[in-house]
Formats: structure tokens, sequence, C-alpha cells
């Protein structure tokens, strides 16, 4: 399984990504540009050393990133759809894609995912933290397929 960030904004939210990867075992894809320098110190404060133990591939950008997805599922998680990830069937070759903090995903994007999930959150509230969402959607996914580790 493998997480996809499209254009992430804040370095911190990066970071806090690479070190659940490294913690459960998936690879992150990191599609640019990005917000921030890829050297930031913020990336490297959050990750940790932990930043040694996880799969990073950068991107040049969307189309450069969907050449590598083989047969594998785009799984997008966004606020504008009804389906809940705990509704959803993961498989263990599913890329869960994540938009920028800010916009999430352009329309051309989220159109050639093959599915497009949201985790529930209260009704008054926008959305979650993108490494909160990834954390939730990861767990969920990989208990579904049993990849759990450890």
């Amino acid at each position: 399984m493998r997480i996809a960030l499209f254009e992430p904004e804040i370095a911190g939210n990066v970071g806090a990504v690479l070190r659940l990867g490294a913690c459960l075992g998936a690879a992150v894809d990191l599609i640019e540009p990005m917000g921030f320098a890829w050297d930031d110190r913020r990336v490297r404060r959050t990750a940790m050393d932990y930043i040694d133990h996880v799969t990073v591939v950068r991107h040049a950008g969307f189309e450069a990133f969907r050449a590598t997805i083989g047969a594998s599922r785009l799984v997008l998680f966004t606020t504008k759809s009804s389906e809940s990830l705990y509704e959803f069937q993961f498989r263990s070759d599913d890329i869960l894609l994540f938009g920028k903090e800010s916009a999430g995903v352009p329309a051309a994007v989220a159109e050639v995912c093959d599915a497009r999930i949201r985790a529930p959150m209260q009704p008054q509230v926008r959305s979650m933290n993108l490494a909160t969402t990834t954390a939730l959607a990861l767990g969920e996914a990989l208990r579904q397929t049993g990849t759990l580790p450890g």
C-alpha cells in the first residue's frame, strides 16, 4: 500500500506522514510542486530519524506520478465524497491519495481516480488535518487487508 500526497504545502504534515509510513510500512509518494523546500528542516524535525525507514519517491507532477501506478487503484480522500472510508473495500495494492491542505485536488485529478471517499466527521467542520486523516485511512486500509504490522 502507498500513500500519495498531491502538492503538499506544510512541511510538518509531510514529516508526520513520513513517520506514519515508516511505522506502518507504507511507501510515500510526493507529487510536486510542494509548498516548501524539500530540505526544509521542519520535515526532518517531524519525521525525526523515521525518515530513514520509509521509501519516499518525489514526482515532478501528477502525470509523472500517474505513470508509476500500474494496475493499482487510486483512492482519493476528499470532503466532496459521501462514501465513508469505513464502508469502502480496500485492496492491499491501493494508493491512498490526499490533496493539498488548502484546496484538495483539481477536478481533473479527481476524475481519473478509481474511487473517492471521505473520513466521516461532524457536519459543522470543514476538514481534518492531513496527517490525521492519513493515519485514519491507512490504519483502516491495513486492518481491512490484514496487512497491519506486528
